[in-house]
């Protein structure tokens, strides 16, 4: 098949199938839908990854395809068309491969559901809105699919709208990108204001003449390209969740579980990293700008890392470990490891997708409870989601031995590596706060096997569990239908409630990404990181620091290594030989584990700094200046000002003839005298 045609399908098959869901659903029926959906993202991802493997081989060309004529007013000249490249190629396999998986997850998951329609008809549109995002060629297009992920994940998030909790999560998310997106509208406008253009391909080849120049801002002289990049990466700290504009990330866990692994795993939090990659040539003319990305990834990585050892929600941990790795992407890019960081991207969809799905695996065993406080004993009941969720944090901790191992190892290590190997303060500085969160990860992600698989049951406290017991449903939206979730007779520490594995429809594809977890590592690693033939100019690629991350001290290259192994050992320590020992820890330090279970107090603050002075000035507004200003002066007054003339008039309506010759006689008394008076 032409490669333009594979490209268009790609793209537009998800679209048709969430117009044909979403409107007609009702009419053709869930299952009719649920195919239609699933069958289009399929098709995707069948024809994706014949795509990339022909740029792995070195047959393949970049390409624009065009769509059609879209906006030609003055020196704007803006036409839509897919951009197909190296970085494209990755991004399409990417997309397309998770979403079809949580598509099929859904199957089983959304089964009780009765918006099922809706449900598929969103999940297509996101993925149609990713798309257009990773194939655009200018900076209005991406900016389309930018806006188009933004609305989708709001109505994923707040899907069980009647929820006030998902209602306000949803709300939440919408806000916060806003405020990123304002700044990458703000760095669009810069853009063609400096360039004359929004072709990225035009932008790209002009930036490296900017180097120096500076432009006027906020009453300053600024550089110009440093501008620009703050300005669009202010954009990519929204989507991709980074400290600042993070506080939306764990709300949106308030969605189902496959909205989690879907936005969170390996699409709209990644927008952020695609977008500084696909840049790159700019960001390498500003050394300040790649800084502040190193600075603000690494801080990240720590700070999110520290929040998820605290966390008792089973998707809450997953949610801050995404956080965690999506610094880790940054602070490569902020280096000028962009091959590292979108191999990070690479590796990080599958691991991710199945942690959450994996999640949902047990959330759906234990009758919604996510609380890993009531977990316990579960590898025994549920075998297979046991061992797919070790693999998955074999992987995301990196786990591996002479140069094999699987995902995260090849990933995660070459961005250690490559900043240290950058030989800069900020890239020393970003590999200590890496390793750090390494050792940190390594620790939440045991804590949450051990706390969800190992040791004796504790079902018997889950109020969740006690309803499911009683055959009561507290929570109408509760996230799958109960109806097939088994009882067993009454047994020590159980409550007499007996999970179960979940269906084939949610196996099969927990253990397809399960697969990816463990060969996408060392297959791949060639091309992204030491093939700059691989990415023929789709991003900038030091050959440089792709030759000198290999050439580390030894220690360097085992500090991941090390990091694992010590964090393995204090979930050990702490949670399977000592169980008690962890409470025995926040007993001694109750501040500090306060202060990361309250996720550093970041949303408090803003409560006080943006939420509650904003809604002061809304009551001041409404009360003083809507209702006793606007209403008392306008339609209020207005009114009451012919109230009292209506009375004033009825008065005069006496019916008696005598007070009507009066009025008469005094009115040709008035007319009289004006005569005379305008005749003089």
């Amino acid at each position: 098949m032409d490669t333009g045609l594979s490209l268009q399908l790609i793209v537009f098959l998800p679209l048709v199938a969430a117009i044909v869901a979403g409107l007609l659903g009702r009419w053709i029926g869930a299952t009719a839908a649920k195919v239609l959906t699933t069958g289009a993202l399929f098709v995707g991802a069948v024809l994706s990854w014949p795509i990339l493997f022909s740029f792995i081989a070195g047959g393949a060309e970049a390409q624009v395809v065009p769509v059609l004529d879209w906006i030609h007013s003055g020196d704007l000249q803006v036409d839509w068309a897919l951009r197909l490249d190296t970085l494209t190629a990755v991004m399409l396999v990417v997309v397309t491969s998770v979403s079809s998986l949580v598509h099929l997850y859904s199957w089983g998951y959304m089964e009780e559901d009765p918006g099922q329609s809706r449900f598929f008809a969103y999940l297509s549109l996101f993925s149609f809105s990713m798309l257009m995002l990773v194939t655009a060629d200018d900076l209005v297009q991406m900016f389309f699919g930018w806006e188009g992920v933004g609305l989708a994940s709001y109505l994923l998030i707040g899907f069980w709208y009647h929820k006030p909790s998902a209602n306000a999560a949803a709300l939440k998310a919408f806000v916060v990108n806003r405020v990123g997106d304002f700044g990458f509208s703000l760095g669009i406008f810069g853009t063609f204001l400096v360039f004359g253009t929004v072709s990225i391909p035009a932008i790209l080849e002009a930036a490296p003449g900017m180097a120096g120049a500076t432009i006027g801002f906020a009453g300053m002289r600024v550089d110009t390209m440093t501008l620009l990049c703050l300005l669009l990466f202010v954009g990519a700290m929204g989507k991709s969740a980074q400290l600042g504009l993070h506080t939306w990330l764990p709300d949106a866990m308030e969605g189902p579980t496959p909205v989690s692994a879907l936005i969170h795993a390996a699409t709209m939090v990644t927008a952020g990293v695609f977008m500084v990659c696909r840049l790159s040539p700019m960001f390498e003319v500003s050394v300040t700008a790649q800084h502040v990305v190193i600075y603000v990834g690494a801080i990240t990585a720590f700070v999110a890392a520290t929040i998820g050892t605290s966390q008792n929600d089973i998707k809450r941990v997953v949610a801050y470990s995404t956080m965690s790795q999506l610094g880790y992407m940054f602070f490569a890019a902020g280096v000028g490891a962009y091959g590292a960081a979108m191999f990070h991207l690479f590796t990080h969809a599958f691991f991710k997708a199945l942690l959450f799905l994996g999640a949902g695996s047990v959330i759906h065993a234990m009758h919604h409870e996510q609380d890993m406080r009531f977990y316990g004993a579960l590898r025994k009941e549920i075998p297979f989601t046991f061992w797919v969720m070790v693999v998955g944090t074999l992987a995301i901790t990196g786990v591996g031995i002479a140069g094999v191992g699987f995902a995260g190892y090849h990933s995660k290590d070459a961005i250690l590596e490559s900043a240290f190997a950058s030989g800069s303060v900020p890239g020393g500085i970003a590999f200590f706060l890496g390793g750090v969160a390494a050792l940190l990860t390594s620790f939440y992600s045991w804590r949450l096997i051990f706390l969800t698989f190992f040791g004796k049951p504790r079902w018997a406290e889950s109020e969740h569990i006690q309803h499911a017991l009683h055959g009561e449903h507290d929570d109408p939206a509760h996230e799958h239908g109960d109806s097939s979730h088994g009882k067993a007779t009454p047994s020590a520490g159980t409550g007499g409630y007996h999970p179960h594995e979940s269906p084939l429809t949610m196996l099969i594809p927990i253990g397809l990404l399960a697969l990816g977890a463990i060969v996408t590592g060392f297959l791949f690693s060639h091309q992204f990181l030491d093939s700059a033939e691989f990415w023929h100019g789709s991003i900038a690629f030091d050959e440089g620091l792709a030759h000198a991350m290999h050439e580390v001290p030894l220690w360097v290259k085992f500090t991941a290594t090390v990091a694992m192994l010590a964090g393995l050992f204090i979930a050990w320590h702490n949670y399977i030989r000592r169980p008690g020992a962890a409470g025995a820890f926040v007993a001694q330090f109750p501040a500090i584990h306060r202060f990361v279970l309250n996720k550093w107090y970041f949303d408090e603050l803003y409560d006080r700094i943006f939420v509650r002075p904003s809604l002061w000035l809304g009551r001041l507004f409404w009360h003083r200046g809507d209702e006793k200003t606007i209403d008392r002066f306008g339609p209020h007054g207005a009114a009451y000002a012919v109230g009292i003339g209506n009375r004033l008039t009825t008065r005069l309506q006496s019916g008696y003839l005598y007070s009507y010759a009066l009025v008469m006689l005094l009115g040709l008394v008035g007319a009289a005298s004006w005569a005379l008076w305008w005749a003089k």
